[in-house]
C-alpha cells in the first residue's frame, strides 16, 4: 500500500522549524500589543461571495487561485486567500466598526492554488494588521512604523527596503486604466502572455509584470500620478513628511500597485533582494471603500500583512536566529539505575511546579544509562540531571552534568536540587 503524502504546496512545519516560527510570532505579538492592537480570529472558510466582492471577480486570485466548492447545502464556500476581507466581515458582523475606531491584528493560514515555489505555497501563513475609522495619514504612517519596528526587532532592517506609491481613488484609477489600456493596445503584440490576458480585465496588473521586455515598454506608458486628485496627493505628501520625521527611508515607485482591487490612496511594500524573484515580504495600504463594498457603512481603513514563510526564509538567510530558537530545552532528567527510574517522573513534576518556565524533559522508555545519557546530549539540553540511588544511610543525590561546558559535574542533594538548578540555569 502506498504512503499518503501531503498535498503539493501544503507543507508540514517540523519540530526543528517551529522554534523559528514561534520566535517570530512572539516578537510580533509583543510588538503589535505595544501599539494597542487587539487580536481577532475568524474562520478559514467563508462564503465565496465575500472574496468576489472584495478582491474583484476579474483578479487572478478569484479567477484561478481560490479553493472553492459547494457544500452539502449548495452554498458556495472558499478557503480564505487573504485575511483583510474576513477581518472586515467579522468586525462588521459583530458591530465593531459603527462609529468606532479599531486596531486589530490576526494570524493564520491562507490558501491559493498557484504554482508552488520557494517562499510561496498553496497553504501559506500571514500576520495581518488592520485599522478602522481613522482618515488621516497618521494612521497610515503608524502601520508602516509597526512594520519598520518589526524589522528592527528581528535584525532585518538592512535587508529590506520600503517602496510606496499613491494609487489615488477608484475614479482616478478608472481614468488611468483607460489611458493605460489605450497605450498598451498599441503595443499588445509586444506584451508577455499574462499581460495580454490582463489587458482588458485588469490593466493595472500589467504594471506588476516581472518580464523585462514588458517593463521596458511601460517606461513610456502614462503614469498614475498624472491622474491623482489634489486631496489624495495632499494626504500622500503628509504621509511622506511623517515617514521622514520618524527617520523611515522609502523609495517612491510610481509602478507599484496592489494585486487586490479594494486598495486606494497609499500603498506600500517592503522588498528584499535576498529571496530571489519573490522579494516582497510585507505589503499593505489604505482601503477606504471595502467596508461599504461588503454591506457596511463607509469606513476609512488601512492595513498590511506579511508572510511567515518568507520571513522565516529571510531570517535563516540572514543568520539572525537568536539562541532562544536553537536552545529549546533546559534540563534532561534521567536515572543512573533502574531502582530509581520511577522517581524521575515524580521529581520532574515537582520541579516543573517549583521552577515555572524551566523547560524540562524526563527520560522515558528505560534503557542502559549510557544510552540515556546520549539522549540527553542529543536533546540539546543545557544540563543533564542524573538521579542516583540513595545510599543505605544518607541523602539521595543528583549529579548535574553541564552539557555545554565539557561535561563538568556538580553533585547536589535532592532537597537542594531546585536551588542548584535555578542557580545553574541563571548563570548560564
Amino acid at each position: 500500500m502506498s504512503k499518503i503524502q501531503a498535498i503539493r504546496g501544503m507543507n508540514d512545519i517540523l519540530p526543528t522549524e517551529t522554534p523559528t516560527w514561534q520566535y517570530i510570532e512572539q516578537v510580533t505579538q509583543a510588538l503589535v500589543q505595544s501599539y494597542g492592537y487587539r487580536e481577532i480570529r475568524f474562520p478559514v472558510l467563508e462564503q465565496s461571495q465575500l472574496f468576489k466582492r472584495s478582491i474583484g471577480e476579474v483578479t487572478d486570485i478569484v479567477e484561478k487561485e481560490m479553493y472553492s466548492f459547494a457544500d452539502r447545502n449548495g452554498d458556495e464556500l472558499s478557503l480564505r486567500p487573504e485575511g483583510t476581507a474576513g477581518c472586515v466581515r467579522a468586525a462588521e458582523q459583530h458591530g465593531l466598526l459603527y462609529n468606532q475606531q479599531q486596531r486589530l491584528w490576526y494570524r493564520g493560514p491562507m490558501f491559493r492554488h498557484e504554482r508552488p515555489q520557494k517562499g510561496r505555497y498553496r497553504q501559506f501563513h500571514q500576520v495581518g494588521i488592520e485599522s478602522f475609522g481613522m482618515e488621516g495619514p497618521d494612521i497610515d504612517a503608524e502601520i508602516i512604523l509597526i512594520s519598520a519596528a518589526l524589522w528592527r526587532a528581528l535584525g532585518l532592517s538592512t535587508r529590506v527596503r520600503l517602496e510606496i506609491n499613491n494609487i489615488g481613488t477608484a475614479a482616478d484609477r478608472r481614468a488611468f486604466g483607460e489611458a493605460l489600456t489605450a497605450f498598451l493596445q498599441q503595443h499588445e503584440t509586444d506584451l508577455d502572455e499574462d499581460s495580454q490576458r490582463r489587458l482588458l480585465s485588469n490593466p493595472l496588473r500589467v504594471l506588476d509584470s516581472k518580464v523585462p521586455a514588458t517593463q521596458a515598454l511601460l517606461a513610456n506608458a502614462p503614469s498614475l500620478v498624472e491622474f491623482v486628485g489634489p486631496e489624495t496627493a495632499a494626504h500622500y505628501d503628509q504621509l511622506k513628511h511623517l515617514l521622514r520625521a520618524n527617520k523611515v527611508d522609502f523609495i517612491e515607485n510610481p509602478r507599484l500597485v496592489r494585486g487586490l482591487d479594494y486598495y486606494n490612496n497609499m500603498v506600500f511594500e517592503w522588498i528584499t533582494d535576498e529571496l530571489g524573484a519573490q522579494g516582497t515580504v510585507c505589503a499593505g495600504g489604505r482601503y477606504d471603500s471595502l467596508v461599504s463594498q461588503l454591506g457596511g457603512r463607509g469606513t476609512p481603513a488601512v492595513g498590511m500583512a506579511f508572510g511567515m514563510e518568507r520571513l522565516v526564509l529571510l531570517l535563516e538567510t540572514a543568520g539572525h536566529l537568536p539562541d532562544a530558537v536553537n536552545q529549546v530545552l533546559d534540563v534532561y532528567l534521567l536515572a543512573s539505575d533502574d531502582a530509581v527510574a520511577d522517581q524521575v517522573l515524580t521529581l520532574a513534576e515537582q520541579l516543573r511546579v517549583s521552577l515555572p518556565g524551566v523547560r524540562l524533559m524526563s527520560h522515558c522508555g528505560g534503557g542502559k544509562f549510557n544510552n540515556q545519557l546520549k539522549k540527553a546530549y542529543n536533546s540539546g539540553a543545557r544540563i543533564a540531571a542524573i538521579v542516583d540511588p540513595a545510599p543505605a544511610a544518607g541523602e539521595q543525590m543528583v549529579r548535574l552534568r553541564h552539557l555545554n561546558d565539557e561535561g563538568s559535574i556538580e553533585t547536589v542533594s535532592v532537597n537542594g536540587l531546585e536551588v542548584a538548578l535555578s542557580k545553574a540555569l541563571h548563570k548560564g
